[in-house]
């Protein structure tokens, strides 16, 4: 997800998305646990998209 997307997001849509992007991410941490995952790169990506959410969250709820 995209620093642009991130923006134009409402705070319920921010939180939504982040507790979707968690789950996801505690999923493929998990998979790959058991077995490699084919592309491990994507843990990345999604761990940093979670960071972005939360990022975005904080910047809003100090404005």
């Amino acid at each position: 997800m995209k620093q642009s997307e991130i923006k134009e997001l409402s705070v319920e849509g921010l939180k939504e998305k982040s507790a979707e992007f968690k789950k996801q991410y505690f999923d493929l941490k998990l998979a790959h646990s058991v077995t490699p995952l084919e592309n491990p790169l994507l843990i990345r990506k999604v761990r940093r998209t979670v960071a972005r959410l939360a990022t975005e969250l904080t910047k809003r709820e100090l404005q």
